[in-house]
């Protein structure tokens, strides 16, 4: 008795040739909607590192508007008051930029983790599956 082989059941048959050309379009049908699953898949991990980055970015330049309202203001009240009132100005400005810095940086961060727009391991799946048509490579009976 073989590993495959259920008791008290028949003997699985090896399929014809022709049993197996018969079923090899809706094979290929299968396999065709598997990638084209696999790559949405990859496409969408793509798509949420790139649209936390945007969004980042997209934070960084609306504080840097701000920081450069608040620029304008510290110019405008140095030239009206002596210290006090551009300093504090200043100091608020220098903050906004160093938070949009540091929103910047994590937004290049997390494009940097989105590994290039191709969808790799998808290419890397169809080569597989092609050589395996093809009779190379490994792959399952």
């Amino acid at each position: 008795m073989s590993d495959r082989e259920v008791p008290g059941s028949r003997p699985k048959r090896e399929k014809s040739l022709g049993e197996l050309i018969t079923a090899l379009p809706r094979l290929v049908i299968e396999l065709l909607k598997a990638e084209l699953n696999h790559l949405k898949e990859e496409f969408a991990a793509k798509a949420k590192y790139a649209g936390i980055g945007i969004g980042l970015f997209a934070a960084a330049a609306g504080l840097l508007f701000f920081a450069l309202g608040v620029l304008i203001a510290a110019a405008i009240l140095g030239l009206a008051v002596v210290l006090p009132g551009w300093a504090s100005a200043l100091i608020v400005f220098g903050a906004l930029v160093v938070i949009a810095v540091i929103l910047a940086l994590v937004g290049v961060s997390s494009l940097k983790k989105m590994d290039g727009v191709a969808p790799k391991a998808t290419i890397a799946s169809v080569k597989s599956d092609v050589d395996a048509v093809k009779g190379l490579g490994t792959y399952d009976n």
